[in-house]
Formats: structure tokens, sequence, C-alpha cells
């Protein structure tokens, strides 16, 4: 069970006050351009709250990976003209993060405004967790917001500085993803079918125990299958295999509730253009690696997810993007969306497969966080959470 926090009918909003919103619009670009805007869409319901309390709104966010210092390509410019569009009214964009610019901005807002500051990570304090760069945030807001789900596993300054000195809640979509996270760990419905892909089943340990804690049957694809198939003794090409975690997977595999592919679709190259071949998973030819969960196993799969109650699935059964390699993951992504069980798509590439099949719409939860995701049902709980619970109380 995931701890509550507090809610946004928890703070004092009235007309003109100030409210510091840490979304997460960590969009992915291409040349400028937004290719989803799920997670601007999401941030929606909480800032139109606080626009109904004529409140006085300003946006921060992380965008990319700029290493502490201005990159043009991580400016926020086309995230505040998406969120204009969307609002029906100018975001103004700060060009600075936390500053007298920024401030003076934040202060001369009218009520029911929106602003936004450019990205947190060009400032090397946010990821550092820097207090003087928290001093300088909390000095845009009267009181905080934490709606950045997908950044809820980072103790970085916005995240976990604000708590401290000013009144803080999660804004709708954090305690959504809360609510619905926390049911998973609580008291599924039964039963309770996980489906994990990825590359590097070394990544997701904690989160395989945590599941199989909890869930009836474990599905698993992606790369990381391979590694749970050399566990068995199968041969696999020259697919990803970490060999230091063979005799890890083949304890996993002895609790009786992992399945793992039974043929794949492989190529000698990951292209467009790729020459494939479908095999047996533990018989694939020297010079080949597997790409993608095959048709047997898919339909398999697909059988598993219909019959389950309660379905949670983070990350491609191979490498959707590239046509060649799509077929699995489109299959999985189908039945999770006819399941007439309660479905949860745990954000990431999942989220990105389910969008792209035009299927996000009859998931009963797509997240906005992948690692979040995963961290919050591997430990329990997140950084960002526990500040909000601690956090100052006027």
């Amino acid at each position: 069970m995931v701890d509550p926090v507090p809610q946004l009918e928890d703070l004092v909003v009235e007309r003109g006050t100030r409210v510091l919103l840490r979304a997460d619009f960590n969009v992915p670009l291409h040349d400028g351009r937004i290719d989803d805007d799920l997670r601007i869409t999401a941030a929606l319901p909480t800032i139109e709250y606080l626009r109904s309390r004529s409140a006085k709104i300003v946006c921060c966010s992380h965008l990319g990976r700029p290493q502490g210092k201005f990159d043009p390509k991580y400016s926020l410019a086309p995230v505040a003209k998406r969120l204009s569009e969307l609002l029906g009214r100018e975001v103004d964009l700060s060009p600075e993060v936390a500053g007298f610019e920024s401030l003076s901005r934040s202060q001369s807002l009218r009520p029911g405004a929106v602003m936004m500051i450019e990205n947190l990570r060009f400032d090397p304090g946010e990821a550092a967790n820097d207090p003087a760069f928290a001093a300088n945030l909390t000095e845009l807001g009267d009181v905080y917001v934490d709606d950045a789900f997908g950044a809820a596993h980072r103790a970085h300054a916005s995240i976990v500085g604000p708590p401290l000195v000013l009144p803080s809640a999660a804004g709708r979509l954090l305690a959504r993803e809360v609510e619905v996270l926390g049911g998973l760990l609580d008291a599924p419905k039964r039963p309770f079918v996980a489906i994990l892909g990825g590359v590097k089943v070394s990544d997701k340990l904690g989160v395989i125990d945590a599941l199989l804690r909890r869930c009836d049957t474990l599905l698993i694809g992606g790369a990381m299958a391979f590694t749970f198939v050399a566990a068995r003794g199968g041969s696999v090409g020259d697919s990803l295999v970490q060999d230091d975690q063979v005799d890890h997977c083949r304890e996993l595999l002895k609790s009786g509730r992992i399945e793992i592919p039974t043929d794949v679709v492989a190529a000698a190259e990951m292209t467009a253009s790729a020459s494939t071949r479908h095999v047996r998973a533990d018989a694939i030819p020297a010079g080949l690696k597997g790409l993608d969960i095959g048709p047997e196993t898919a339909g398999h799969y697909a059988d598993v997810i219909a019959a389950a109650a309660t379905v949670l699935w983070n990350g491609p059964m191979g490498v959707f993007e590239l046509e060649p390699f799509a077929a699995g993951t489109r299959t999985v992504a189908g039945a999770v969306a006819d399941c007439r069980g309660f479905t949860v798509v745990g954000g990431g590439d999942s989220a990105s497969a389910v969008r792209r099949f035009g299927l996000a719409d009859r998931i009963d939860h797509v997240s906005t966080g992948g690692g979040a995701t995963l961290e919050l049902i591997e430990l329990g709980d997140l950084p960002g959470l526990q500040a909000l619970r601690k956090g100052y109380r006027p």
C-alpha cells in the first residue's frame, strides 16, 4: 500500500495566489517539434483547477539531459507553445530558470494566467539538489504543487526542495498515479497478469521480485527475455545476454509463474529493411539476434491477457519502432486494450506504443512515468511522495 499524499483541496489557493507547479513536460522532440504531447495534456486537469481558483500559475519542468547548462535544443519553448494552444491563451516563457527575471514575471502575472520558466536542468543545482537553487525556486510561488509523477523518483531540487518551505500538495495526475499503482500493490483483482519488456534484465530484477510477490503470471518479452532463454539452456545466437544474470534468472524461473518466448522474429541487423526469420527462441542461428517475440508467443500472451482481471504492462516486446519487429508489441497492445479487466500501461515505451497503435483510449490507465512506475512498484514509495508527506504545514 502506498501511503496517501496531500491533495489539491488541502491547499489554500485564493485569487492571486502564486502556485509553483512542478510538471513533467519531458516530451519527445524531433527537430523542435513535439512527437507526443501526452505529458502536457496530462497536466491540464491540475492547471484548470488552479485557474478556476484564479491562481497565478508558474510551471517548471525538465526536458532531456542538458547537463546543467543552456542548450537551445532542450528549450521548453515548444512546450510553452503547445500548452498555449491547449489552454487557448498565451503561456509566457521566462528565458531564465530561477532568478530576477522569472521572479518579476511571476509577481506581475494576472490571476488565472500561466507562465513557464526555462528547463530546470539548465541549472546544475537541479540534479544536484542544491539548497540554494531550491530556495530560488520557492521564491516563485506562495504554494507548491507537484504533478510530475515521471520525475517523482528523482531526489532533485524542484521535487524535494519546495515542500520544505511551502504549503504543498499533489496535483491531479500525481494523485491518480498513486491511487492506481498503489491499488496494484495493495489488492489487485485476480488473476493479475504483469508483462515486462526492455533491454537489460538487470534493470528489472527489483521489480520482477516485487511483481512475483503479487502477480499470478509474469510474461517476459524484449531483449531481456534472452537471458532467461539462456538460463534454460537455449541457444540465442547473437541476441543480448547478460551472462552475470543467467543464474539469477534460473532461480526466478523456479517460481513457475514466469513465461518466456517460445519463438522470435530474428534478423542480422536492426533496420527497417532487415531480412527477418521466424525461429525458435531457444534455437536462434549464429549471426542472428531476436528482435521481437514470434507469432506463437504473441498469440499465447494474448490469451493469458484476455483471461486477466488486472493487467500491468511495462516495456515493449521488441523493437516496435521498426515495422519488421512491431508485430509482437502490436499484438500485446491489442490484447491489453481488449481485456475486460483493469488495465494499466506503465509509461515509457509502452505508453508510446499504445498511442502509436491508436489504443490509448481503450486502456484504463496510461501512466506518464516509466522509471517512476517501476520504482514505485519495487519500493512502494518515491522521494517526491515522501517530500510531500513530510513537507511544511502552515
